[in-house]
């Protein structure tokens, strides 16, 4: 173990790279994925918070922090009814790292179970984390295992999932999901994007941990793939604030299954019209939802951000704050399945 997480809460499938890998400037890095390295064999410099966009992260915790126990609770219903338990829930990195928090809080809580929870790495273009998924198999039946995120944004790491568990024949590839814009996971808390608040900050919300990484220079076969270690910021570790908030507003009964749907379109189809509009050559510069939009803001190069309403300060207030602070253009846009988009700045030397 490694990072704050306390072992009774998730045991983390992942290389200790702390110190082997030297972070780079947003730009740098931007341009870098843009020539087509992929962005698993570099990590970011991580952006250091502004005391006003703390204040505004800690308004949206308290904000949203009753939505997210909500949600949090839906979901862990929705597990249980479908796996009981015998369920092994396994987050992914790192994002859903701290949701898979919630939900065993959640489990234990509802129907005093202790069920397992491990974390694992999933790249987008690299795919799941073949060591992790061994050790997985070696220690629990395949049927148990029951992936775990924050929110979708396009369903890009769905549909990851689906291809990688083709190789894992009875593991259901279907994502749980505090917040399911993209109208792709099996089991969500809540169709609507709304403001997970850990989306607000990097790695001072996931246990002091770096976003995973894969090189094969550091990443030898049979290694877990990496993730590196900021103890130094553990004074400002946000980790345990944001997870026991949200579990202190769990409802005491557990919360109806949330409502079906409505027709319309999905996450991709959205995300397609809007680089058409913007006149965008790669759909992967296209993030779409609060969280992606904060993503783009906290570690790639932004170029603008769109929103549903530019008065919006209840769920986008943390959004605006970060753009004022980089100077980036916030847009309203009609988004349908969304309250906000990020839009990556199209490099021209690329």
């Amino acid at each position: 173990m490694f990072g704050s997480y306390r072992p009774e809460d998730v045991t983390i499938l992942l290389k200790d790279i702390t110190g082997l890998v030297e972070p780079m400037s947003a730009q740098e890095r931007e341009a870098r994925i843009q020539q087509g390295i992929p962005y698993s064999e570099m990590l970011p410099l991580e952006y250091e918070p502004s005391p006003a966009y703390l204040q505004a992260y800690r308004e949206a915790l308290e904000r949203y922090a009753e939505a997210t126990a909500q949600a949090a609770a839906s979901a862990a219903r929705q597990i249980w009814e479908r796996r009981g338990p015998q369920v092994v829930l396994v987050s992914l990195a790192r994002a859903g790292t701290s949701i898979g928090v919630l939900l065993k809080r959640a489990i234990q809580r509802y129907y005093q179970a202790e069920v397992p929870h491990y974390t694992i790495s999933i790249i987008r273009g690299q795919g799941i984390d073949r060591a992790a998924m061994d050790e997985l198999l070696a220690r629990h039946p395949a049927a148990s295992l029951q992936f775990v995120d924050g929110w979708t944004g396009k369903g890009a790491i769905q549909r990851q999932l689906l291809q990688a568990m083709e190789e894992y024949p009875g593991v259901n590839p279907g994502l749980a999901v505090l917040s399911d814009p993209a109208r792709v996971a099996d089991i969500c808390g809540t169709p609507e994007d709304f403001l997970i608040a850990s989306s607000c900050l990097n790695a001072t919300v996931s246990g002091l941990l770096s976003r995973t990484f894969y090189r094969r220079d550091i990443i030898r076969p049979g290694e877990f793939h990496g993730a590196a270690c900021y103890s130094q910021w553990a004074d400002r570790d946000q980790t345990y604030g944001f997870i026991d908030a949200v579990e202190a507003c769990f409802p005491e009964e557990i919360p109806p299954l949330p409502a079906a749907r409505a027709a319309g379109c999905t996450g991709l189809e959205e995300a397609e019209e809007i680089r058409a509009a913007f006149g965008i050559r790669d759909l992967n510069l296209v993030k779409p939802s609060i969280g992606e939009a904060t993503r783009v803001l906290l570690r790639r190069v932004p170029w603008k951000v769109l929103v549903h309403s530019l008065e919006d300060e209840t769920h986008l207030g943390h959004l605006y704050q970060l753009a004022r602070e980089k100077g980036v253009e916030v847009v309203r846009y009609p988004l349908r399945n969304y309250r906000a988009c990020g839009l990556i700045q199209e490099l021209a030397d690329t």
